[in-house]
């Protein structure tokens, strides 16, 4: 198994539980400490973790827990590949081999983030438009590699998304792929916050993130991972860790 392998989360496994490949940093980088401690759980272990309290937040009567719930369930991550249901007679095992072979073939790099404002949330984006192209590359080679592995979204989730307000690319990325926010339409971001209506909490959370990232420095992109959602409502926990082609041996000495 790789380095952070989970495999207890299998025991809760049923019909409907849901896979999704993620990025997520190096465990034993500052990024994933920071990142687990902002959304006070760490996604590989199920450890709670209480955030020291933010200034900037705590004067606008807010605290971070109160920002973070939908995040916080999820786990630290940015997606590559939006959570799914195995395709019948997929098992667990297929998934982990396809998608190792995938990451072998992926390079690290390093990318500088930014914070910014996503209509009502708060994220992480590449600061420089060829990373963000670079990792909507991978992306989409990660879409393709596990394609055959998915299972059609049920119809109730399609008829969900479809009347959020799509435009026309992206309902045709969802009766294609069973996603809209795909191959194009995908943007790289690791979400900081549940959607808020306060434009002054948003600020807040994007200028302490701008001087965290700036701190933390570029992020290590060195690796995905399997999340698992083992039934509907549960949190996703990672599962397995994939580090990429070139970051075998600084996974091993982890």
């Amino acid at each position: 198994m790789s380095g952070g392998a989970n495999d207890a989360v299998l025991n809760e496994w049923t019909p409907d539980a849901r896979i999704a490949l993620y990025y997520a940093p190096p465990a034993s980088s500052a990024w994933w400490h920071a990142g687990c401690e902002w959304l006070g759980r760490d996604a590989e272990t199920g450890r709670s973790i209480e955030a020291p309290a933010e200034p900037g937040i705590s004067a606008l009567g807010q605290t971070i827990a109160a920002l973070t719930g939908s995040p916080r369930r999820y786990g630290w991550h940015g997606t590559l590949v939006a959570p799914f249901r195995p395709a019948e007679g997929v098992t667990p095992q297929r998934v982990l081999s396809v998608a190792r072979e995938w990451a072998s073939h992926i390079e690290c790099i390093d990318v500088p983030l930014s914070a910014v404002e996503m209509g009502r949330f708060v994220a992480l984006r590449a600061s420089a438009e060829n990373d963000d192209e670079t990792i909507r590359r991978i992306a989409a080679s990660a879409l393709h590699s596990l394609a055959s592995l998915r299972a059609r979204p049920l119809a109730e989730d399609t008829e969900r998304r479809l009347a959020s307000g799509l435009n026309k690319r992206q309902r045709a990325l969802l009766h294609e792929w069973g996603y809209p926010y795909v191959l194009d339409e995908f943007r790289f971001h690791m979400t900081l916050s549940d959607s808020l209506d306060t434009a002054s909490v948003r600020t807040a959370i994007v200028s302490l993130w701008q001087a965290r990232a700036k701190a933390l420095g570029p992020l290590p992109f060195h690796g995905a991972a399997l999340f698992v959602q083992p039934q509907p409502g549960a949190p996703f926990t990672l599962w397995q860790r994939l580090p990429f082609a070139n970051a075998f041996s600084e996974t091993l000495t982890l």
